[in-house]
């Protein structure tokens, strides 16, 4: 069955998926969506006995309708490979009453890596397939990770370059380390005056500019993106909630049939609208517990139904999170909205103009599998040190967040489905923050001196991540105003 693409916002037609992964965004500021969504052909037992990639192309192959066997399995291939220090590529660990989904074995030890190893061989895939002949602009916004994440997939990759826009005091040591030391000819990092939002919202004004567009055009460039508003961001990260249950299934952990939930901590939504989607699919889930940290302009949106951004940004323990627009978002409100687009739309310039938009009573009732919480600071430290002294197994800041909530969830519900947690980053990212939470006392090491603590405490080896970083060089210091950023592409493309 052939799966198209269409806009949440409406305008325009239907497009095949190699095309809405070379635009990144609808022309009319919509994303793109699946005309509709598939079934999963094969049982859970058959399933059980794939491996990772195997999983992956019977998930990929059911949205990806237009690539050949051959195109998706060499995507496949090359994308989940040694890059993963795991052969399992998304491990489960049981701890603590739930099963945390490891989905930070990846080259940038974040949960990005799932997908964004995999986006350069579909974008260059795609734009064979499409006969397009200018070099592809990959531009994206950052809270943290995915800069790190698509930089490491798009370097050197013929016919790319990469520019990466992060807010420059609003992620880790670590992170912003493993961004500024990236290698690769065709890749360029910018730190903005300001933070996350203000980087995304710029990001999305180049895009709709017609004006650059016909400018980077006569250059020979034409952008696309690599954030999770990309499908083929989010198609690949599907995959990892088949696996786990299908995981699960054969280590007896489920009987076939039996529902799960799903914690996500959840910044930009795209990683829970990938567990709803594996829903679509056939996974059996009750609930999808979303998470937030003290930004939590999700869990408000849950227990009002308004979504409301105009509140002051928090800088937290746990970066990747610190967001008031959570683009993904989007494309939920439009399916239960009825897949109506001048009703999403009217939303979202709603959201545009004022900062806020309210939902129908009738669309709060179809978001009834969803529990929204969120976590203080002090909590989070306080889970990481409570499941590290019960248990050993350490949390980073993001995770401990979903764990904090699933107990809340819990505590108030008094539902026990068993549940899978995204443990969405390796606490190596984060050393600081977990380390300080785990003993106070650490707060005096090194950043470094952290690693090799944390690596001996939780008994884990340093990734080969954050070995690489430790007298890496840093190759990128450009630093703009949000009000810069289209000048600043143009230069680094010599426009």
């Amino acid at each position: 069955m052939e799966i198209l693409y269409k806009s949440t916002r409406g305008t325009g037609k239907s497009i095949t998926a190699s095309q809405a992964i070379l635009q990144g965004l609808s022309e009319d500021g919509g994303l793109f969506v699946p005309d509709s969504l598939p079934k999963l052909a094969l049982s859970f037992e058959e399933l059980s006995e794939m491996s990772y990639q195997e999983t992956a192309y019977e998930v990929m192959k059911l949205f990806l309708t237009d690539f050949t066997e051959e195109e998706l399995k060499y995507c496949i291939a090359h994308a989940y490979d040694e890059k993963f220090d795991t052969e399992e590529i998304a491990p489960i660990k049981k701890a603590a009453g739930a099963y945390y989904l490891e989905l930070f074995h990846g080259s940038t030890i974040a949960f990005k890596d799932m997908a964004l190893s995999i986006l350069p061989y579909l974008m260059t895939t795609a734009a064979k397939k499409n006969q397009v002949k200018n070099e592809i602009v990959i531009l994206t916004a950052t809270s943290g990770d995915t800069g790190k994440a698509a930089m490491a997939g798009f370097a050197d990759v013929p016919g790319t370059k990469i520019i990466v826009f992060y807010p420059k005091n609003g992620v880790s040591p670590i992170q912003e380390k493993q961004m500024v030391t990236q290698k690769g000819g065709n890749t360029y990092v910018v730190g903005i005056t300001g933070n996350f939002d203000d980087a995304q919202t710029g990001v999305k004004k180049m895009f709709n500019d017609r004006e650059m567009a016909k400018e980077l055009s006569a250059a020979g460039y034409q952008f696309s993106s690599a954030n999770s508003i990309n499908i083929g961001r989010l198609v690949p990260q599907v995959v990892y909630y088949v696996y786990a249950y299908a995981k699960l299934l054969k280590a007896g952990e489920i009987q076939t049939g039996e529902k799960i939930n799903i914690t996500v901590p959840t910044g930009n939504f795209g990683n829970i609208l990938a567990a709803y989607y594996a829903k679509e699919l056939g996974v059996p889930v009750g609930k999808f517990i979303c998470a937030s940290n003290e930004n939590k302009v999700l869990y408000d949106f849950f227990e009002t139904g308004c979504y409301d951004r105009n509140r002051e940004f928090m800088l937290t323990s746990s970066p990747s999170m610190d967001i008031l627009i959570s683009s993904n978002l989007e494309r939920l409100i439009y399916r239960i909205g009825g897949n109506d687009p001048d009703k999403n739309r009217s939303m979202m310039d709603s959201l545009a103009k004022t900062g806020k938009y309210e939902i129908t009573e009738e669309m709060r009732q179809n978001l009834k599998e969803f529990y929204g919480n969120y976590a203080s600071e002090e909590e989070t430290a306080e889970t990481i040190k409570k499941i590290y002294e019960d248990t050993g197994y350490v949390l980073d800041t993001h995770t401990a967040v979903a764990a904090c909530v699933y107990e809340k969830y819990k505590a108030q519900s008094g539902d026990s489905t068993k549940t899978v947690i995204a443990s969405t980053a390796s606490p190596f990212k984060f050393t600081r923050s977990v380390m300080n939470a785990i003993d106070e006392k650490y707060d005096a090491l090194t950043d470094f001196e952290l690693v090799d603590k944390l690596s001996q405490i939780g008994g884990v080896k340093v990734p080969d991540a954050i070995e690489e970083i430790r007298t890496a060089p840093v190759l990128h210091d450009r630093i703009c105003t949000a009000e810069e950023m289209p000048e600043t592409v143009k230069k680094i493309l010599g426009i």
